[in-house]
């Protein structure tokens, strides 16, 4: 019996990912389907966007979309995600423009042994310190020398916006109960946390399989958004705190957005995790043989975001390690 509907395009019929519009965000408007263009209709009148030009089409506020409209998008291998107000709260997401579950694969291949999850958690440092040579280091001091990077960020950007700085102190359930720069850094830590969400889940990979986070469903997102925060995220929070902002939390999310656009951080994001995750990683001496043939037995306690450790043990997340450990 023959399977009613338009067959799906082949593979090697669509763009490549390097030759797509990386990203389009539409907000209050009906999405529909023309030919193969998608439609975004308002007030102001008809847009039509080739489907097979397209990576991610972002879901606003306010927006509704046919189903012809997502088959076609699905066709043309394009991730449709839902998100918040400008692009920067993640909530969902269609398909992935991956047909291949190569990515995911070596994803969990690298971290179900621990000599490869070290390799690549090694790797995510190196692309933190470029001038310095962290092959040898353990987790114990990468965190060390990566909590000592963190602090000297806050002290610079303190300096350069005379913002009083004295601690990343904040409560998840209380937005405006911390100072202005703290609640700035929330929330420019929380839009970089849905870009790099949109481009894990975009790419096949899995946001759940984190190299230094463990135990959370976004473990992933929160190590490659780590890889960002010193370049992106801490000097806007500290931009604004300064500004004399009066809606801290808009202000920062319209400022990460113009930040993140301007650095094309989706299409540096894609190529990182492409590199983490199938790129070589030579590590230092391992001490333990046959330990790259062990995998790790880890039953996360409640979702809750944990740091991981080459000894096979797990540490608390949401604390800074500089001064512990020499490095």
């Amino acid at each position: 019996m023959k399977i009613p509907g338009v067959p799906p395009a082949e593979l090697a019929d669509l763009n490549r990912a390097q030759d797509r519009v990386s990203f389009i965000y539409l907000e209050r408007c009906v999405i529909h389907r023309d030919s193969n263009a998608v439609t975004a209709t308002d007030d102001k009148g008809v847009v039509h966007i080739p489907a097979a030009t397209l990576g991610v089409l972002m879901l606003g506020p306010g927006t509704s979309i046919t189903q012809q409209a997502m088959m076609l998008l699905a066709d043309n291998g394009a991730t449709a995600i839902w998100v918040g107000e400008q692009g920067v709260r993640y909530y969902a997401h269609g398909r992935a423009l991956a047909r291949s579950s190569r990515l995911l694969v070596a994803q969990a291949t690298a971290v179900s042994h621990r000599v490869r999850r070290l390799q690549v958690a090694r790797a995510m440092y190196r692309m933190r310190f470029p001038d310095d040579d962290t092959s040898a280091l353990t987790m114990q001091q990468l965190r060390g020398k990566e909590g000592a990077r963190v602090r000297r960020c806050y002290r610079e950007h303190a300096k350069r916006t005379g913002v009083t700085w004295n601690n990343r102190e904040y409560d998840p359930e209380d937005f405006g109960g911390s100072d202005l720069v703290n609640q700035a850094l929330s929330a420019a830590h929380a839009c970089l946390y849905g870009v790099v969400h949109a481009v894990i889940v975009a790419v096949g990979a899995s946001p759940g399989l984190g190299f230094v986070h463990t135990g959370h469903d976004r473990s992933f997102v929160y190590d490659i958004a780590d890889l960002y925060k010193a370049e992106i995220t801490i000097p806007v929070a500290f931009d604004i705190a300064a500004g004399g902002s009066t809606d801290i939390g808009a202000d920062t999310r319209r400022a990460v957005r113009d930040r993140v656009h301007g650095g094309a951080l989706l299409e540096r994001c894609v190529r990182d995790i492409r590199s983490l995750l199938l790129g070589p990683h030579p590590t230092g001496p391992i001490d333990d043989e046959g330990l790259d043939d062990e995998p790790i037995d880890e039953e996360p306690e409640n979702g809750t975001l944990r740091l991981w450790d080459e000894g096979g043990y797990e540490l608390a997340s949401g604390r800074n390690y500089a001064g512990e450990v020499d490095f």
